[in-house]
């Protein structure tokens, strides 16, 4: 078991440490939160021994397991089991059961989601599903990012349209001729700026645009 205390962020617990756990882990340990990593596998735990704050081997469907490692005391949990859907929703329901209070879960599918959210899970994520999606965009349009809320809400990095450079955001007018919001523009190398009517587009900028998920698409297609 590593142990590296780390300066500041909470604690946060993942249970499952594959692909989608492990890159889970990993980031909010980037982040700064001390994380303890959670998984049967004695050779995914030894693999993790010395890159998380602390890695433990254990059923993670098993209550008294879970309690003899603290994270009953956890603020959050992740559970990244995805694989094997008993296990999966074992975990989470163990986790409910002994009151995290903030629980999140990989979902292979939708009815994976909804019995993970009957069981207690607060936030449950696609990955699989959401990144197919996200790519599909890029694939297809001329976005350089994006990223769909769940209430038809849509986020997107493009380039700016030709002949902007130069042209105030206000003279673009890109919300009256179509529905999105210029939320600031962005040169490689150089800061984020924040748009407001007089921002001029920069040479070779990027837009980060906000609206409507239809209105953005159909925006990105046509720019």
């Amino acid at each position: 078991m590593a142990d590296r205390k780390l300066s500041r962020g909470g604690n946060v617990a993942v249970l499952g440490l594959g692909r989608f756990g492990g890159a889970v882990a990993e980031a909010l340990l980037d982040l700064g939160y001390d994380v303890l990593g959670v998984d049967a596998d004695p050779r995914i735990v030894q693999d993790w021994a010395d890159r998380l704050t602390h890695v433990a081997e254990a059923d993670s469907t098993d209550e008294d397991a879970l309690r003899q490692l603290g994270i009953h005391e956890f603020e959050r949990a992740v559970c990244g089991i995805g694989t094997n859907l008993e296990t999966s929703v074992l975990t989470v329901l163990t986790l409910t059961e002994i009151g995290v209070p903030e629980i999140w879960a990989k979902a292979t599918s939708v009815k994976h989601g909804k019995i993970l959210s009957s069981v207690g899970a607060d936030h449950v994520v696609f990955p699989e599903t959401e990144m197919g999606e996200r790519v599909a965009h890029l694939i297809t349009g001329r976005m350089l990012d994006y990223i769909e809320f769940d209430d038809g809400f849509a986020i997107a990095k493009v380039r700016a349209p030709h002949g902007a450079a130069g042209r105030t955001l206000a003279d673009l007018g890109l919300r009256t001729k179509w529905g999105v919001t210029v939320v600031g523009t962005k040169r490689p190398g150089e800061d984020f700026v924040y748009a407001r009517p007089e921002t001029a587009v920069p040479e070779n900028a990027v837009l980060i645009v906000a609206g409507d998920t239809a209105k953005v698409e159909a925006y990105a297609a046509e720019n």
